[in-house]
């Protein structure tokens, strides 16, 4: 029975496998392939031209000294005003994601401090919202973000209404950076959290016994505890912001243009090889990155026996609360934060229904009616896209469920070469969206010969495929910690009755992890549904546009004119089909629990 048990197991991690290698590991594989090759043959030619070339790694300013030395491109880039060109594009995108990181960091950390430390009514609740920005599409939040802070934006108003402004912050670095932190910095918070709750209460008194003042106490013996889940933040949060795509195209476009926005420019250009190496190039130092912290991880995990955590103190103590400067600070805390995560969605919804002078109208959603009822050759229209997503979303379920499952299966059942096939399926953590759209763009919707036929992979399947890429593994997260909590005996109670490991799988361990499993459906579904960056390359015709794809075209020459109204629209519709789907599919989740 072991042996046609294991055959069960490894035939799910294989065609696991298959699909992966399909959809993923052969499109990626094309894109490196590329960047290593001139005319077929072997040539490391195409990395040398970008790493030796100003314009990538520094002092691109120079290059205007010598038009004809000038890269495809690069006057545009020029002439549109970048700030930090003398950073080189690779530089630049380091620098802001170092920014961005900064700045996630000092806005999660003083919400894991509140969290942690105080008690307040609705404090599991913002706990547990920390998640909710992982599923919110990122052109979406960006739209938010003009619709705040764009100079006839709600923050202008707000500011006009006052006597003071307009600031001007649109198509800046500040804005960029606010944008990461809007997603970022709940990570931190969410990390930071759960390590100052599992903080040693005794060794914190046994310190403040022996004389130690608090801010010592704090340096010496819960500082150290709080660094490892620091580190882990703000390293994923400087790998995230570094392959950052739809937030800087919206927000900063050339004029700020990072790795992953030239490398799309380059696609619309046609450079296709230019574009691959680039992706190689960021494909490669994102994967460093992870390497050295999965490293630093393993390293740091060790067994930990049952401590007493500290003790959360009451945030509204009376009239106290009133001349506690520690806690007026927090109050002030939760005015900024409050003002930097739920403005921008406020702002969409307030600016699809007032005009710039801020009267009201339905003008935004009716130019969506006229685009819808429109023939115009081109013309995205909202009701198909709305479909399409929604259609997308529930492909893409039926895919990334069952590879999720085998994923977890393997994590946590696995056995000899686990851990292996586990770092193989979960690999496509390590690479953007827009580096897997350009590979299946080059290897599977231009077409691949085999075996003298001429293969190609075009439309919602390709969409779907790269939607199942990036959604799977957040199913597999989520389900994994439920499969080890389950109770191995039960698995064992059912195979000593004659059950194989297939169907205990099926009819005891998927039951009881039903709850987890949904969750992670309504992930993958929310992240199908807002998925922009490889989308945006594979949706080769307006049939196959979706909401996040329409919305980035309604976006139109980055104004701040009529186009962002009809945007604001669109975006409000795409955040209350976001919304609708993920609460419905998690409802019917609780259904199991």
């Amino acid at each position: 029975m072991g042996r046609r048990d294991g055959w069960a197991l490894w035939v799910g991690v294989a065609a696991t496998l298959a699909t992966l290698v399909v959809v993923f590991y052969y499109p990626v594989g094309r894109v490196f392939a590329d960047a290593v090759a001139v005319d077929g043959q072997l040539s490391l030619a195409p990395i040398r031209s970008v790493l030796g070339d100003p314009f990538y790694t520094g002092a691109a300013h120079t290059l205007v000294t010598d038009p004809a030395a000038v890269p495809s491109g690069v006057v545009e880039w020029l002439a549109a005003g970048a700030p930090a060109v003398e950073f080189g594009l690779f530089g630049f995108t380091a620098y802001q994601a170092l920014l961005s990181t900064l700045v996630s960091v000092l806005v999660g950390l003083p919400g894991a401090y509140v969290l942690s430390r105080f008690e307040f009514p609705g404090r599991r609740f913002l706990r547990s919202v920390t998640i909710l920005p992982f599923v919110l599409p990122s052109i979406l939040v960006a739209v938010g973000f003009l619709a705040m802070f764009g100079r006839t934006g709600l923050f202008n108003d707000l500011l006009g209404a006052v006597g003071l402004g307009p600031v001007e912050l649109t198509f800046t670095l500040e804005i960029v950076v606010l944008a990461h932190a809007f997603y970022n910095a709940p990570l931190v918070t969410r990390l930071v959290t759960a390590a100052w709750e599992s903080v040693d209460a005794d060794r914190v008194e046994t310190a403040r016994t022996l004389g130690a003042s608090p801010v010592r106490a704090f340096r010496d013996v819960t500082l150290p505890q709080l660094l490892p889940a620091l580190a882990t933040a703000a390293v994923l949060t400087f790998v995230f912001t570094f392959m950052s795509f739809p937030i800087v195209l919206a927000l900063g476009g050339l004029e700020l243009a990072t790795v992953e926005v030239w490398l799309f420019a380059r696609v619309q250009s046609l450079d296709l090889t230019e574009a691959a190496t680039l992706g190689a190039i960021e494909t490669a130092l994102s994967l460093g990155l992870l390497y050295v912290y999965l490293r630093y991880e393993a390293r740091r995990t060790e067994p930990g026996g049952a401590s007493r955590g500290l003790s959360r103190r009451p945030l509204v103590d009376g009239v106290r609360s009133l001349v506690d400067p520690l806690r007026l600070a927090v109050f002030a805390y939760g005015a900024v934060v409050l003002v930097l995560f739920a403005g921008p969605l406020v702002s969409l919804v307030v600016e699809s229904v007032t005009t710039p002078a801020g009267q009201p109208t339905g003008d935004y959603y009716a130019f969506l009616l006229a685009r819808q009822a429109s023939t115009a050759s081109g013309t995205v229209r909202p009701f198909p896209a709305v479909v399409n997503s929604l259609l997308f979303g529930a492909g893409t379920l039926l895919v990334a469920i069952p590879m999720g499952i085998v994923v977890a299966v393997v994590a946590t059942r696995g056995g000899r070469g686990s851990r292996a096939a586990e770092a193989l399926l979960t690999a496509p953590l390590a690479v953007s969206g827009i580096v897997l759209g350009l590979g299946m763009l080059q290897a599977l919707v231009f077409g691949t010969t085999l075996f003298g036929q001429r293969l190609t992979v075009t439309g919602p399947v390709a969409i779907v495929a790269a939607h199942a890429v990036a959604a799977y593994p957040f199913v597999s997260r989520t389900v994994t910690p439920a499969l080890r909590s389950v109770d191995d005996s039960l698995g064992e109670a059912a195979r000593s009755l004659g059950a194989d490991r297939a169907t205990v799988l099926a009819d005891v361990e998927l039951p009881l992890v039903a709850p987890a499993l949904v969750a992670g459906a309504a992930f993958a579904f929310a992240i199908s549904v807002g998925e922009f960056d490889s989308t945006v390359l594979l949706s080769t015709g307006v049939d196959t546009a979706t909401m996040p794809v329409a919305l980035e075209r309604y976006v139109g020459d980055r104004s701040l004119g009529p186009n962002l109204g009809p945007a604001t629209a669109m975006g409000t519709v795409l955040l209350a089909v976001t919304t609708v789907s993920f609460v419905l599919i998690d409802r019917v989740g609780g259904r199991w629990e």
